[in-house]
């Protein structure tokens, strides 16, 4: 019997006040005065797959990772990937590739130091790699990434790049470097491609209908990637004043999404991001960086 397909369980680690769809209320400047919640909710995330049995890639961003190096650690014991997801979760296309280089940097050492091993995996903040911020694949590669999962191959008012490969593939720069590129997981419908990969979406499907879109990628012999946030399992965290489609984007659904969340983990199997990408042939293995196959083939 064929073993059922090993998918991408990912965590874009950052607080609810760094959303993108929150940034009407809470300016960079204020971040520090917010109340912390991430490091409780990521403790919560991390004893669910633990229970489940399953390990995942932490997209850690190196704001919260200098204020919780200690959360980051915890990750990797844990047998976890850890990769970056940036440095202060601003959109890179409304970002200089100066600005951009020096983000990445810093939050790639921030991480490498704490962890004391490479980290060459990249999340964008909101998948703001588009075609209008392509210039930043190249960025990741002379910083020393290998890999990325930032291309969403949709349309969508705040990312997206329609068109592109929905599988995972090896990407050329425009300089002509090699990235490994898992894009996030989308469903085709007659005239339409819709998103499926998790967060807001996992949020407002009913669950029947993600189970029933993300199964279909495994049906079609194909592995999918599922994203989610530390603040999605918080039902509790302190509601901010702005428009009610951001509103809306933000809040609905946040006191179902950890149970629907156990059920995924129950109704498919998930390992690492390298992991999935080594076993579709677009990334070499490596056994320097943390979860890669000797970690998370534990899953």
């Amino acid at each position: 019997m064929k073993e059922p397909i090993q998918n991408a369980l990912t965590i874009d680690v950052e607080d609810y006040f760094q959303v993108a769809a929150l940034a009407e209320a809470v300016r960079y400047d204020d971040w520090s005065s917010m109340e912390y919640r991430v490091e409780a909710n990521t403790d919560r995330i991390l004893a669910l797959f633990e229970r489940a049995g399953v390990k995942a890639t932490f997209f850690t961003l190196g704001w919260v990772a200098e204020r919780s190096p200690e959360l980051v650690k915890r990750i990797a014991a844990q047998g976890h990937e850890v990769a970056s997801h940036g440095y202060s979760h601003q959109l890179i296309y409304n970002q200089t590739p100066d600005v951009f280089k020096e983000e990445t940097r810093r939050s790639k050492v921030i991480l490498e130091d704490i962890l004391g091993a490479p980290v060459t995996g990249y999340r964008a903040a909101s998948y703001s790699i588009t075609n209008q911020s392509r210039w930043a694949l190249d960025i990741l590669a002379e910083q020393g990434f290998t890999w990325d999962s930032s291309i969403f191959p949709v349309h969508h008012d705040r990312y997206g790049m329609p068109g592109t490969p929905r599988w995972p593939h090896r990407l050329t720069t425009d300089k002509g470097y090699e990235l490994a590129e898992f894009p996030l997981s989308t469903f085709k419908l007659p005239g339409y491609t819709l998103p499926i990969a998790g967060g807001g979406y996992f949020r407002l499907f009913p669950y029947w209908f993600s189970r029933y879109g993300l199964g279909s990628i495994n049906r079609q012999g194909r592995p999918f990637v599922f994203y989610l946030h530390p603040w999605e399992v918080d039902p509790d965290q302190p509601r901010l004043d702005v428009k009610w489609f951001s509103r809306f984007r933000h809040y609905n659904n946040l006191d179902v999404c950890e149970q629907r969340l156990a059920r995924l983990l129950s109704d498919f199997r998930f390992t690492t991001m390298s992991q999935v990408l080594e076993s579709e042939g677009v990334l070499e293995p490596s056994s320097n960086t943390l979860g890669s196959s000797s970690v998370a083939g534990m899953a």
